[in-house]
């Protein structure tokens, strides 16, 4: 028999949402009669815009007709996409970026996990706990495992201290997945500052950023001077037009990133990703960048907005909900998600069981996150009107 990836066995036998995807079928298939409200994994419940609708049967039209058709595209995505990511994602912070900088992806997930390819197998890494999943789970499979938990909890204002190790790469996600706590710039700037000082490379997740509401909280890393120096920043449109079926994202590397193969000579970090891409990626499709093209119209804008808003509604009556059923709650201010304290110290997977039998409710076990989410459990504002207003009534015929 073929000999495998031993790196495998040290992850958990299944993916923190395939397990949660388990016990609700398993729970629905001896209670069918169950109304059960999914407010565990991100997953979005508004309808596509009708402006990326509209883009994507342009391109639809376009790949109909010989002489608009088009086949294999430019594995770093096609220009008149980056050119609206540039013009409105970037410029209007006063970032200063080249269309070269950015590389379309199939969403934020795939580049995440796929940009360690690019990295030393030597690499000491640096997360916060509780993390995404994918972060740890993805350099594990890749031999990684010096990596140092930086805890996010109550007691530190879920702000994470610097390192006291030497990591070389350091993952941040702001606004955070899956507390929905956010870092001042002033926070942020002194792991720029760090990381300058450290030769470090930041892996920085933005992709909630449009559900920032606060003026100190910067929705780009590179709103802190030398950040383009020393970090990557991936984002998607997934969670701000629907885009979780269709698949699309993008990650900005920078130029001025520098990283040294084991000889101590120089490379680009960004001719490096530019080479892993091409290797390994065709690109997102035409039609699908026809449609993240058309979001950043007048209309899609005002729609995409519209979406955001929707969901942030959401998250006030979580807020507002939970509070009344007598829970400690964080987040839900800058990000669709809310991080919540179990109560009377009940674990994680026990809240997790006991909302799931008795109010028909699925959230996330905080320590599917890391060890650090241990008693707490995250619920998401991704769900629609109706079963949020459903899911605090339940919650509030709880005594906690």
């Amino acid at each position: 028999m073929i000999h495998v990836n031993d790196n495998f066995s040290m992850l958990s036998p299944s993916y923190l949402f395939s397990e949660i995807a388990r016990k609700v079928a398993a729970y629905s298939s001896s209670h069918p009669d169950a109304e059960i409200i999914r407010m565990g994994i991100g997953d979005v419940t508004r309808p596509i815009s009708p402006a990326a609708i509209e883009g994507m049967m342009r391109g639809v039209r376009d790949e109909s007709e010989r002489t608009t058709f088009h086949g294999y595209g430019p594995e770093q995505g096609y220009a008149f996409l980056r050119e609206c990511i540039v013009a409105h994602d970037y410029a209007p912070l006063g970032v200063e970026l080249g269309i070269d900088e950015l590389f379309i992806s199939d969403g934020a997930k795939s580049d995440i996990g796929n940009l360690s390819d690019i990295i030393a197998q030597s690499c000491k890494l640096a997360v916060t706990d509780p993390v995404y999943p994918v972060y740890v789970d993805s350099n594990i499979m890749a031999g990684r495992t010096d990596i140092e938990l930086l805890p996010c909890v109550a007691d530190n204002g879920f702000v994470p201290a610097l390192p006291t190790g030497s990591p070389e790469l350091i993952y941040l996600c702001y606004p955070n997945n899956p507390t929905g706590t956010t870092l001042t710039r002033s926070q942020l700037a002194k792991w720029v500052e760090y990381a300058r000082s450290r030769g470090a490379l930041i892996l920085f997740d933005s992709a909630y950023e449009a559900y920032i509401s606060e003026d100190d909280v910067p929705h780009s890393i590179y709103e802190i001077e030398g950040a383009k120096e020393v970090a990557i920043e991936v984002r998607s449109f997934s969670k701000t037009a629907g885009f979780t079926g269709l698949r699309c994202g993008y990650t900005v590397v920078p130029k001025a990133l520098k990283g040294v193969y084991a000889d101590g000579s120089e490379v680009s970090l960004n001719a490096l990703w530019l080479r892993r891409q091409t290797t390994k990626f065709n690109g997102a499709s035409y039609v699908v960048q026809r449609g993240a093209e058309a979001l950043y119209t007048p209309q899609g804008r005002e729609q995409v907005a519209a979406t955001v808003a929707y969901y942030m509604r959401n998250a006030a009556t979580l807020r507002q909900g939970l509070a009344q059923a007598g829970l400690e709650a964080w987040g839900g201010i800058n990000a669709p998600y809310i991080w919540v304290r179990t109560p009377s110290g009940t674990s994680s997977w026990e809240f997790f069981d006991e909302l799931l039998h008795r109010c028909h409710i699925v959230v996330t076990p905080g320590v599917g996150f890391g060890p650090s989410g241990e008693g707490y459990f995250r619920i998401t504002a991704f769900s629609s009107h109706t079963n949020t207003l459903k899911a605090v009534e339940r919650l509030s015929k709880m005594k906690f």
